[in-house]
């Protein structure tokens, strides 16, 4: 069963950084796609990032592009998102998850694992 775990969440200022990490356990993980998620109160689930584990292409939010990375580390089954540049507008519960198949997608749907989250509150 594969289980994701996110961490790293808090509270920053405008203009901050925060680095959320996601554990991954359960499977091998060369063949899966995982990506990034949030959801602000009162709005949908949105996509924010996405890379494919085994060749590492990536694909980026336009709202995100060149603020936000997405990494992972194969000896460590972890995803990460490097967040800089933080705005209110960001502020969101974050959450990781996981698809079979390398090519990076943006639609919630296609991912059926997903962590609990993590909130980024980000303050003005």
């Amino acid at each position: 069963q594969v289980q994701l775990v996110e961490s790293g969440g808090g509270l920053v200022q405008t203009g901050g950084s925060l680095r959320l990490a996601c554990a991954a356990s359960g499977r091998t993980f060369s063949g899966y796609a995982m990506g990034w998620f949030r959801q602000a109160p009162g709005k949908e689930r949105e996509f924010v990032s996405s890379i494919s584990w085994r060749a590492g292409t990536t694909n980026y939010a336009d709202s995100v592009k060149g603020r936000f990375t997405i990494s992972r580390d194969s000896a460590k089954n972890t995803l990460y998102l490097q967040m800089n540049s933080l705005q209110p507008e960001d502020t969101a519960v974050y959450y990781c998850a996981a698809k079979v198949g390398g090519l990076v997608i943006r639609s919630a749907s296609d991912y059926p694992y997903w962590g609990q989250g993590t909130q980024v509150t980000v303050s003005s």
